[in-house]
């Protein structure tokens, strides 16, 4: 148990009958009336962000969270499938567990969240960036890069992005998974 003067940022919470985590809140101590503070929450399990506010010093129920090293390993019909680092235990999730699936390539680590009471694993995480092969593009034309002008991309995943036209194909670029965007190319 905990109260609202213990809110901090990546916080978990047992709320409405679902696990969210803190994004932001404010202390508010306005000039007429008793305190409050206004949070904005991210369920684990579905990814939305909703906004509450709770009175001061109302107790709310905290959740113990765990984030493990794992490695993927390929994708089926039954989901994808990863393997602990530590215990090499295997674990099936399903595609809407997994933050930009899209982007995530044979042999990638990274983090499964858990929920430590019950061992269910809520998420998935990929590193902010990833570094992948373009596998098509068209041609760069000499000269047409005067503006923020972009081309269609294939990476070796299969999911399609957009670039700079100077990128070509076969080059490997960094892809920033919160976004789905290219970020710069890899020397």
């Amino acid at each position: 148990m905990a109260n609202t003067s213990d809110f901090k940022n990546g916080l978990c919470l047992e709320f409405n009958n679902d696990l969210y985590t803190i994004v932001e809140f404010q202390h508010v101590k306005p000039g007429k009336g008793p305190a409050f503070v206004r949070t904005k929450l991210k369920s684990l399990t579905t990814g939305k962000v909703i906004e509450n506010t709770f009175n001061a010093g109302v107790k709310v129920t905290t959740a113990r969270i765990e984030r493990r090293p794992h490695q993927f390993l390929y994708k089926d019909d039954l989901g994808f499938h990863f393997m602990d680092s530590s215990t090499f235990e295997q674990v099936t999730l399903q595609k809407d567990l997994i933050t930009s699936a899209k982007l995530l390539k044979d042999g990638q680590e990274v983090d499964v969240i858990y929920h430590a009471e019950t061992e269910t694993p809520l998420n998935c995480e990929l590193p902010p960036f990833v570094e992948l092969q373009i596998t098509y593009t068209e041609p760069g034309v000499k000269g047409d890069t005067a503006t923020n002008a972009t081309k269609p991309a294939t990476l070796e995943t299969g999911a399609e992005i957009q670039v700079p036209l100077f990128i070509e194909q076969d080059e490997i670029i960094k892809v920033d998974t919160r976004t789905g965007s290219y970020s710069e190319r890899v020397k």
